[in-house]
């Protein structure tokens, strides 16, 4: 149990990352910005390390839906713990819904709560504002036998002009997270683009008659750089 000396903090500050390879709430760090759950697979493990030389942390984790409600579809053990300086754990990840769609990926998000402690005795008389931190990353229930095989998606995007809209179509069963866009050295927002779906982006004045992009891989990194033509 957190001891009952400490304080808990009250404010909440989200972070999200899109492309390092750790995602950090205060200073707890978790290993990975993204999280693939094959399907069918009982658990997946997610390492959780305190890099604070002084600091501990009551860490909460959870899973939420798409839409930002908390998920029952998972599991998380350990739900909270505390985690000393310099102390790493690990996160077990269970899914426990309904069986998972067989055609294409499922998103939901991933959150790590870290709640910084002090002893009372070092905070009596003062006014000190701490904060809670939260990492919010994606995870993705994936289905075996997908096809195509993941590394061939980022050239199947299309893209479409309609006025001052640029259409981004995504053929394929992934959630596809573009980064680094551009259109007639005009940069144009990160955005991501859901399964076997389009979206729009406005189009900046002076774009030209192609974009080039990165999209993320599994494991949170950026994929080489592509070119391709406006329709």
């Amino acid at each position: 149990m957190f001891p009952s000396r400490k304080l808990l903090c009250a404010a909440l500050l989200s972070l999200t990352s899109l492309a390092p390879s750790l995602a950090n709430a205060g200073g707890i760090t978790i290993g990975g910005t993204r999280v693939i759950y094959p399907a069918g697979q009982k658990q997946v493990s997610m390492s959780v390390r305190n890099t604070a030389e002084k600091a501990s942390f009551m860490v909460q984790s959870w899973v939420e839906q798409a839409d930002g409600k908390k998920s029952q579809d998972f599991v998380v053990t350990p739900p909270v713990y505390v985690s000393g300086p310099g102390n790493e754990n690990t996160l077990r990840i269970m899914y426990v819904g309904q069986p998972a769609r067989t055609d294409q990926e499922t998103l939901y998000f991933f959150n790590t709560k870290a709640i910084p402690a002090m002893d009372k005795k070092d905070i009596e008389g003062k006014n000190i504002l701490m904060l809670a931190a939260t990492t919010r990353i994606k995870l993705f229930v994936r289905p075996a036998g997908l096809q195509p095989a993941v590394e061939k998606v980022p050239g199947m995007l299309t893209f479409h002009r309609a006025g001052s809209q640029l259409r981004i179509d995504n053929p394929t069963p992934y959630h596809v997270t573009l980064a680094s866009m551009k259109s007639g050295g005009q940069a144009l927002p990160d955005t991501m683009v859901s399964p076997r779906s389009s979206l729009s982006l406005p189009l900046p004045s002076g774009a030209g008659s192609y974009v080039t992009y990165r999209t993320i891989n599994d494991f949170g990194a950026a994929t080489p750089e592509i070119r391709a033509d406006i329709k």
